[in-house]
């Protein structure tokens, strides 16, 4: 025996119904427990007034307590970056546009992490330890990754800060590192002819 289709209007009129019966029995039970209106509403609290001399007050201290807390200083960010100039290339300005985009690409190539193909996971983790060693950077102040740029296309050159010697007196060097003595990166001929 096949079911009646309803109509949608009397699929409507069929859902009041319930609704009405529903409501009903709701209040002859709250009724029956004496009852007869239930709210279950918070109730509103009023809004205090102030009154004109108290927000000139409020006014007041609020400009007070703002002259006393002085300019604002980010402490999460170390402070040799933090006072960088915005124009040098690892200022704060540039490495957070770098995060920025870095981020931004992982979230298109996020079907990478569980590829199989080993370059596409290898590119997701890559660019995922970008964003944390930019992190680190803006915390630290050591950068610890050994490309930069918003698409990672500029190369770190290592730089000697203070040269290391062996007992003989000769400087200790390694090739691909900028010395300022020399003014030049070492290179492997300069290696050689050392040796």
């Amino acid at each position: 025996m096949a079911r009646k289709q309803l109509t949608p209007e009397q699929q409507a009129a069929k859902v009041a119904k319930m609704k009405a019966t529903k409501a009903a029995n709701q209040a002859a039970a709250l009724k029956t427990m004496g009852l007869e209106t239930y709210d279950r509403s918070k109730p509103k609290r009023k809004k205090r007034q102030m009154s004109d001399a108290q927000k000139e007050a409020a006014v007041a201290r609020l400009a007070k307590a703002r002259a006393a807390k002085g300019p604002s200083v980010n402490n999460q960010i170390d402070e040799d970056v933090r006072n960088l100039p915005d124009d040098d290339l690892f200022s704060v300005k540039n490495v957070r546009h770098w995060q920025t985009e870095a981020k931004n690409y992982l979230q298109s190539i996020k079907s990478f992490k569980d590829s199989k193909s080993a370059a596409e996971r290898s590119e997701y983790q890559q660019t995922e330890t970008y964003i944390v060693n930019l992190g680190t950077y803006l915390r630290t102040g050591v950068y610890q990754d050994h490309r930069f740029g918003a698409e990672r296309t500029g190369k770190v050159q290592l730089r000697s800060v203070k040269l290391a010697y062996y007992p003989d007196g000769r400087p200790k060097r390694s090739v691909g590192v900028y010395y300022p003595d020399l003014g030049e990166v070492y290179t492997q001929e300069m290696y050689l002819q050392d040796a």
